[in-house]
């Protein structure tokens, strides 16, 4: 059974049921640490969609969107520190600023294709780093911006949240990952979207048929860069602390290429894979869970050379750990934990119908 734009009503009714369980899930959950992770993944997926825009329907491969994560965190969180601007302003500040950054960037940076392209990318990303930390008097440089305190949000006298809780993070998060989504299935059925597609697949052969390449490579960026805003001014909010190595660092940009080549490029529920897969993994890496794990099941002699190594080291060797891990997805998953699901899908049906 099919509706009218060709999508399985299963799969439309399980991604209902999953969001009516997601909005109910803060009534049973008690433990923060499982809302924090939570929150986290919301994060992640909101970036990994934005960046799927870009990377997975344009085929432009940045390795540089940290530079607008962290212009986002930055502009919301300045504003409210120093200027005593509400974050529900600056959040749109800080699109409006990562947008305009980045029409300026893509017009001299599209001009590269290929690895030029993914080079160039990095290389605005840590001009933006190096940027903010020598920028002391806006960013506090190395040190960073610690939040004192986010103020209620009212309407009129009537206070509607006080963001003293996971919960209203976690509600903000699942609401802008929803319209993430809903955002990247109008663009994939839109003439827009086709438009990307094409320029993905062949760019020569697209500027033959009159799209322009420039104008649309900057529209898809201009999209990408929207939801990679918000999620940085979300996750400053959230954290309550922000610095160049945190929102500007170049093993964030890769984080979130990672999220959709692990969910799978160029679908609308990649980046949630991804960032399912990805998220605790790294959590459970930087809290040393998976070197614990590895002692207490008998595997690793906590006292021997590697028990020790893996205490002391596996926490600061994510990033390694995430080389790997791609590695293996490329390997085994070319087509993302997604494509891979499909195709098992695929091969049992074609053994069915035989």
């Amino acid at each position: 059974m099919q509706n009218m734009r060709g999508m399985s009503t299963l799969p439309v009714l399980l991604t209902v049921v999953a969001v009516i369980a997601l909005f109910l899930l803060p009534n049973f959950v008690e433990s923060t640490y499982a809302l924090h992770i939570m929150i986290l993944i919301f994060i992640s997926v909101i970036m990994g969609s934005g960046w799927n825009i870009l990377g997975g329907y344009t085929g432009q491969y940045s390795v540089g969107h940290a530079a607008y994560f962290g212009v986002g965190a930055y502009t919301t969180i300045v504003l409210m520190q120093y200027q005593h601007i509400a974050p529900w302003y600056g959040v749109w500040a800080g699109i409006l600023v990562a947008v305009a950054i980045a029409l300026i960037i893509g017009s001299i940076c599209f001009r590269l294709r290929g690895p030029y392209f993914v080079l160039a990318s990095i290389a605005v990303a840590e001009i933006f780093r190096v940027t903010a930390l020598n920028l002391k008097k806006l960013t506090n440089g190395a040190e960073g911006i610690l939040i004192t305190d986010i103020p209620p949000f009212k309407i009129g006298d009537i206070v509607i949240t006080d963001f003293m809780s996971k919960i209203p993070f976690y509600y903000i998060g699942l609401v802008t990952l929803i319209i993430a989504i809903i955002v990247t299935w109008l663009l994939q059925n839109s003439k827009l979207g086709y438009y990307f597609q094409a320029i993905r697949e062949d760019q020569d052969a697209a500027h033959s048929l009159g799209i322009n390449l420039t104008v649309y490579k900057n529209v898809a960026l201009a999209f990408s860069v929207v939801f990679t805003s918000l999620a940085g001014s979300l996750y400053g909010l959230y954290v309550g602390f922000i610095d160049p190595t945190t929102v500007l660092a170049l093993d964030l940009s890769v984080q979130i290429v990672m999220i959709c080549i692990i969910g799978g490029i160029g679908t609308i529920f990649g980046p949630v894979i991804g960032a399912v897969v990805l998220v605790p993994f790294s959590e459970a890496l930087r809290s040393n869970m998976i070197a614990q794990a590895l002692i207490d099941s008998g595997l690793v002699n906590e006292n021997s050379g590697v028990g020790t190594f893996l205490k002391e080291q596996l926490s600061h060797a994510h990033v390694l750990i995430y080389g790997i891990l791609l590695v293996v997805v490329i390997l085994f998953m070319p087509d993302g934990i997604l494509g891979f699901i499909r195709k098992k899908l695929s091969a049992k049906q074609r053994k069915e119908a035989i």
